[in-house]
């Protein structure tokens, strides 16, 4: 009998689980290794396939028996068993590129600093509306491999963050979509944005003259990034600032996307189901898409009206004795902030802090100054929040739960105000993630 070959799973969680069950289902020799505890559900999983695992540990012997690893994306590639696995000229892959082995399913593929999760979103439920019969995976929803294990799908929307593309080689997108590049995660690539930005380019890696290559013609680092990428594909752009010949662009308050010249789309933005000036961009995106997709008009006008955001994203909690509270958990770096500032038409005060990742919060300073009246600090350190802003807000104040800068914020609004969380940072110094964050806010928001 030929023996199987090995395959290495670093991580245990979403992706890394479904990548055992992809794997298992292909018939490799499969082991998992966290170095942390593994949850309940996915121990469940293993266990019910037969997959062996270990957890808060790495068997170095064991995991350099593989034929290759595949690394979830949440584990640095500077790690000691990483930069082990490399030395001994094991390939690492992430579960994207593994999955993508197993599929013919097209995929469109989405990063950017800021906005994927929701123009994934977005994009999925135009299709669904058009009937397309399609999965949502990535960075979001479940895991791409554990669908391909079990599903049967003709297209995937996957939000792919950075993470995911540096472990990426072969892995080809149908349509690739950049959004924006701004500082974030820097403390993966060297603190160098040029690094960073390298790193989102890899969605147009191994495209063809035949696919699609959707990007932001305002976003200035986006540019700069595609000049030495030698894209192949189609490319169509969006803009707010000028018109756009193929792509789309902002006029007169309308979004006008010329893709195919005898069926343009045109939409008011007053009509959109996301205001604010970045989720312009973000709509132009999923509509160009669209429209590159054949997808009539009529269906993409109503999805485009009626879809409602994710949670933790500029989600609206509650209305409090004439203040509203608003939920943007999954803000974790500046440029998020920022979005969130612009898009609040109200005074606001501002919960905020966390792990900060190298975070230059000189961009958040005039908008700070205009709009906010008091910082609300959560987070361990908040020493650079108060640095950063002590002369342009009176109140900065330190708490340590939700719960107690939920009531700080309470105290200080007045009625017509806004309470907003987003935290610019990581969650991890008091939360296990942005979703557990945003949770407590909620909870904390409706026990006052």
């Amino acid at each position: 009998m030929t023996q199987k070959t090995k395959i290495v799973i670093l991580g245990a969680g979403e992706s890394g689980v479904g990548a055992a069950m992809l794997a298992d289902k292909q018939g490799f020799d499969v082991f998992v290794s966290d170095f942390g505890p593994v949850a309940g559900q996915h121990k469940n999983t293993l266990r019910g396939l037969g997959i062996p695992f270990e957890e808060n540990q790495h068997s170095n012997e064991r995991i350099l028996e593989a034929a290759e690893v595949i690394k979830s994306p949440g584990i640095p590639g500077n790690t000691p068993i990483v930069k082990l696995i490399r030395a001994a000229g094991i390939p690492v892959i992430s579960e994207i590129e593994f999955a993508k082995r197993y599929t013919n399913a097209k995929t469109i593929c989405i990063t950017g600093s800021n906005g994927k999760s929701t123009t994934t979103m977005l994009t999925y439920h135009i299709l669904s509306r058009a009937g397309l019969n399609v999965g949502l995976a990535g960075n979001i929803g479940k895991s791409f491999a554990a669908q391909v294990a079990t599903a049967d799908f003709d297209w995937y929307v996957l939000e792919i963050s950075s993470f995911m593309l540096d472990d990426m080689y072969e892995f080809r997108a149908d349509i690739a979509v950049l959004l924006n590049i701004t500082p974030d995660h820097l403390d993966r690539y060297d603190y160098k944005l040029s690094k960073y930005a390298a790193s989102k380019m890899r969605i147009a890696r191994n495209q063809r003259p035949e696919d699609v290559f959707v990007f932001c013609a305002d976003d200035e680092e986006s540019l700069k990034a595609m000049k030495n990428a030698g894209i192949q594909s189609r490319v169509y752009p969006f803009s707010i600032r000028r018109r756009v010949e193929d792509g789309a662009y902002l006029e007169s308050n309308n979004i006008h996307i010329n893709i195919n010249l005898n069926d343009q789309f045109t939409m008011s933005i007053n009509e959109l189901a996301l205001q604010g000036k970045h989720n312009i961009y973000n709509s132009m995106a999923s509509g160009i898409i669209a429209k590159v997709l054949d997808i009539r008009n009529t269906t993409i006008r109503e999805s485009m009206g009626d879809f409602k955001n994710i949670e933790h994203r500029l989600e609206h909690v509650a209305k409090i004795s004439g203040v509203d509270y608003i939920n943007d958990s999954k803000a974790t770096n500046v440029n998020s902030t920022w979005y969130a500032l612009e898009s609040v038409n109200s005074d606001v005060i501002l919960i905020m802090g966390g792990v900060d990742k190298g975070n230059d919060y000189s961009m958040l300073k005039d908008m700070v100054k205009q709009k906010v009246r008091a910082i609300v600090c959560l987070g361990k350190d908040n020493k650079r929040i108060h640095e950063a802003f002590e002369e342009d807000v009176e109140i900065i104040v330190n708490t340590f739960s939700a719960h107690e800068a939920v009531q700080v914020a309470y105290h200080l609004a007045k009625k017509g105000d806004t309470v907003l969380l987003s935290p610019a940072c990581a969650s991890f110094d008091l939360f296990k993630n942005y979703e557990d964050r945003g949770t407590q806010f909620k909870k904390a928001v409706k026990e006052l």
